[in-house]
């Protein structure tokens, strides 16, 4: 099943009254509501991001991980997360009312039965995302839908490990996910109409926008945007230019928002490796990994997160 792409999609219908409110939303548009509940299965970075944009729309969420101090440090950083939204002006409430709405559970099978959307957020493995899946469709109502954040594995295949695949769909997020203002949705054949139309809704409700795209390796943005990573690469092991260089012509030539190789620092050098992996093995030797990549990720330099990557981070 498919639906054109619109990425001119507002959140409701606006009326004449222009401006914004104080949150930054357009005056005069009507927003649909959020999930009233919403299960987050991973609290890194993607899952704590996902639970703060949720629970600032007004969602009430329940992060799951896999151990008491892992489900402390979720709420944590998704409180500086709110502290820093509140502080740039980009929340409607204070931070301490936000985190009201939130909780952590150490099992999948302590999320309520009650739950109107679980979204999957764990790394980059199919067999762990497909189980965390069938045990969160077995502890919810079937009216949940089933979401996973993957960025480039085959959701027709994690379909297979659920017993109502067509209440589950992607929803791709992206990094850091409260400021993005995208969200890839990615249908299965199995996707009912209605699921769309909710994903829909509840990107709305987010103050984000969405692009619809069929289930196929790399979807649509991992695709595109690992084939410019991995060129870039190359180009830095062949000599051509430095990091700072190949970003600058990006950003300054095509008017990318960051360059490649930042972009990469961002996403983790071993997050990347793991996409090109997996469109090499479904779309062929263009997309296979330079050893620049290898030897970093080799090397522990992954990016942001470890403190270097092509870059140095504070």
């Amino acid at each position: 099943m498919t639906r054109e792409p619109t990425t001119e999609r507002t959140a409701g219908t606006a009326s004449a009254d222009a401006g914004t409110s104080p949150g930054g939303e357009p005056r005069g548009v009507v927003t649909p509501p959020p999930p009233a509940s919403v299960g987050v299965l991973g609290g890194g970075r993607m899952g704590a991001g996902i639970a703060q944009s949720f629970a600032a729309a007004g969602s009430s969420v329940v992060v799951v991980e896999s151990d008491d101090g892992r489900a402390a440090a979720a709420l944590e950083l998704i409180g500086a997360g709110l502290e820093r939204a509140h502080a740039r002006g980009r929340l409607t409430e204070e931070p301490v009312a936000v985190r009201r709405r939130l909780t952590a559970v150490t099992s999948v099978e302590e999320l309520p039965a009650a739950m109107t959307l679980v979204v999957e957020a764990v790394p980059e493995d199919a067999r762990l995302k497909a189980r965390l899946l069938a045990a969160a469709e077995r502890a919810v109502d079937p009216g949940t839908v089933l979401a996973s954040n993957t960025s480039s594995l085959s959701l027709t295949e994690l379909a297979t490990a659920l017993e109502r695949p067509e209440r589950f769909l992607g929803m791709h997020f992206f990094n850091p996910v409260p400021a993005s203002t995208l969200v890839e949705l990615v249908t299965t054949d199995h996707t009912a109409p209605a699921v769309l139309d909710a994903a829909l809704a509840w990107t709305a409700a987010l103050g984000k926008q969405d692009v619809v795209v069929r289930d196929s390796p790399g979807f649509a943005s991992s695709r595109l945007g690992v084939a410019i990573g991995l060129e870039a690469i190359r180009m830095v092991e062949e000599g051509v230019a430095e990091p700072e260089a190949i970003d600058r012509a990006m950003t300054l030539g095509y008017k990318h928002p960051m360059g490649p190789l930042r972009l990469t620092d961002l996403v983790g050098l071993d997050v990347r490796l793991a996409i090109a992996d997996h469109l090499r093995e479904t779309l062929g030797e263009r997309f296979a990994a330079p050893r620049l990549l290898r030897e970093k990720v080799e090397r522990g330099e992954l990016g942001r997160k470890t403190g270097q990557g092509f870059y140095s981070w504070d």
